[in-house]
């Protein structure tokens, strides 16, 4: 009879982790008696990153005796603890390959569910000195399980479990854990999963999302070319008074790769070491040539101000992005600030030429007529739809673009919304768009700079400019942060493209950090790296997982 040896509980702390201060409730201690187990926690338990542990899918953490035996050999360490490895029930049975979701079991006076495997976290690492351990849960089948409370009870140790009921298709914690985080995946079993009611909500949509060809859409060069290629000057315009747009050819004229709506492309020019930088694609489909609109404002633009000419050749990678338009028959509503018009001007473009029959809504806003590029021709596209709204705010008339504003133009609530502009442009409209009806699942928003950081428990840090890592110059390949707009030598001493990054203060994304989520995978732009440990499951081609990946030659990576 399966049966609970321990109830342990801690509330969260701030633990000193690599130079940072980590915000957890991973450490868990055990405690005499009963406690009552709630819809939320165990009585005097918390969780410090409520957005991947705790709530009500993910109340209770389960690990088996069995489990902490079989890492107590495999790390070499004497003895183990209950609770050391983050649970709340220190249980014996109950094995991941034989519970499933879905399963009930009454334990004392409560009753509760299996909803999900434990979440892969770099921070019981942290906490057993073992920074590969999340890696080694899932590829080793020992995650473990969260549980959530059915009814509540008090429970204590030495209460039998037994199980009530048994969940539907008898998919076992390992088999989902597995489904998600390795390849080779079964697509029946897929289907299955999304079909278990009590399989927590966010496994529930990456599970569709592998249905539907991914957990996530590719971020890398498609279609294109790898690395950087040369194309030719053919032409140059000035747009406004701050902005000039540069054409871009095939060295023999041949047609470029069709990009998306809202796709970049990054520019490399001459320098040591070689500056690059992305822009916006703000040319129409089905053209030979790439245009790109360039605002006067750094190193790579000054370049491209002053010193190309007709007939030269840059450096250029193939266009890629996240921000594009996509398909429907809602209305579409077009927001941008200064240069930011340009990826919304190629969306612009390509409604015109799909004849969309989709109420579309221009709205841009300038300092004033000598800064506002593409005047003309976006009136012009305009005017070529049965429904389109014009709306031009310059600012030195007094126009602004303000959250009343917004308010007052009637926007139709079923409509998705496209906005490019300086961040707090786009946090304000963003807010703006959904304060007036929109639904936020529809509102989109391109960002050139650093990517919105996911570093789950992390607090305290401050924003610093990206730069040079402290300590003497790397003598390895060269490291290029392209949005960050830094060149770093790689160091001996770096274990990670991750660990270099965060070292230069470049906004980064992870969770495991050992190469299980995907959390940090990023576009590769040109270059090679190897892994250290391997990933369980490859990124898609194009793109790498920072979290243990070095290069092997010089790398640009779009982070």
């Amino acid at each position: 009879m399966p049966k609970l040896l321990s109830v342990n509980v801690g509330m969260p702390q701030d633990l000193a982790w690599r130079g940072k201060t980590v915000h957890t409730g991973i450490v868990k201690t055990p405690v005499n008696g009963p406690r009552m187990a709630r819809t939320l926690n165990i009585d005097g338990d918390g969780q410090g990153d409520l957005a991947g542990h705790g709530g009500e899918i993910r109340a209770v953490m389960v690990y088996q005796v069995d489990s902490l035996e079989h890492w107590r050999r495999h790390l070499g360490r004497d003895s183990y603890e209950f609770g050391e490895f983050g649970e709340n029930f220190t249980v014996e049975g109950l094995a991941d390959d034989e519970v499933c979701i879905g399963d009930r079991y009454r334990i004392g006076g409560a009753e509760f569910e299996v909803t999900q495997p434990r979440v892969t976290c770099y921070r019981l690492g942290m906490r057993m000195n073992a920074p590969t351990l999340p890696s080694l849960l899932v590829a080793q089948r020992r995650p473990g399980f969260y549980f959530r409370v059915i009814t509540e009870g008090p429970v204590e140790a030495g209460d039998e479990i037994v199980r009530t009921r048994r969940g539907p298709h008898q998919m076992t914690v390992a088999e989902i854990d597995a489904l998600l985080y390795l390849p080779d995946r079964d697509p029946d079993r897929l289907r299955a999963a999304v079909d278990i009611p009590a399989l927590s909500p966010g496994w529930r949509q990456s599970f569709r999302e592998l249905i539907g060809g991914g957990a996530a859409p590719a971020v890398g060069v498609e279609p294109g070319w790898t690395g950087f290629r040369p194309l030719r000057v053919t032409e140059i315009v000035r747009e406004s008074s701050t902005i000039v747009s540069i054409r871009l050819a095939a060295s023999d004229d041949r047609p470029l790769p069709t990009p998306q709506p809202g796709y970049y492309i990054t520019v490399r020019v001459p320098g040591d070491p070689a500056p690059v930088r992305s822009y916006s694609l703000s040319s129409g489909p089905g053209e030979k040539t790439y245009r790109i609109s360039v605002k006067l404002d750094g190193r790579v633009s000054t370049y491209l101000h002053t010193k190309l000419i007709e007939g030269d050749t840059i450096e250029v990678a193939a266009p890629r992005g996240e921000f594009v338009l996509q398909d429907g028959s809602e209305p579409v509503v077009l927001m941008s600030a200064g240069v930011g018009v340009t990826p919304v001007l190629a969306m612009l473009h390509q409604l015109a030429a799909e004849h969309t029959g989709r109420e579309v809504w221009w709205l841009h806003t300038a300092h004033d007529e000598k800064q506002q590029a593409f005047a003309g021709e976006s009136h012009q596209l305009l005017a070529s739809f049965a429904d389109a709204h014009e709306r031009v705010f310059l600012s030195s008339d007094g126009g602004r673009l303000t959250a009343e504003a917004v308010a007052a133009l009637g926007l139709p609530a079923g409509a998705s919304a496209y906005i490019c502009g300086p961040p707090s442009f786009m946090d304000d409209m963003t807010k703006a768009l959904v304060g007036a009806g929109l639904d936020p699942g529809r509102v989109h928003t391109e960002l050139f700079g650093g990517r919105s950081a996911i570093n789950p428990g992390l607090v305290g840090a401050r924003a610093v400019a990206p730069h040079q890592p402290p300590g003497p110059v790397g003598t390895g390949p060269e490291v290029t942060f392209a949005r960050a707009g830094l060149s770093v030598r790689w160091p001996d001493s770096q274990t990670s493209l991750l660990n270099l990054a965060e070292a230069c203060d470049v906004p980064t994304r992870f969770a495991c950090r050992t190469g299980v989520c995907h959390t940090c995978v990023t576009p590769l732009v040109s270059g090679s790296v190897s892994y250290d440990p391997d990933p369980l499951e490859a990124p898609a081609a194009g793109q790498i997982l920072v979290c243990c990946a070095r290069p092997t030659e010089d790398v640009v990576l779009d982070l």
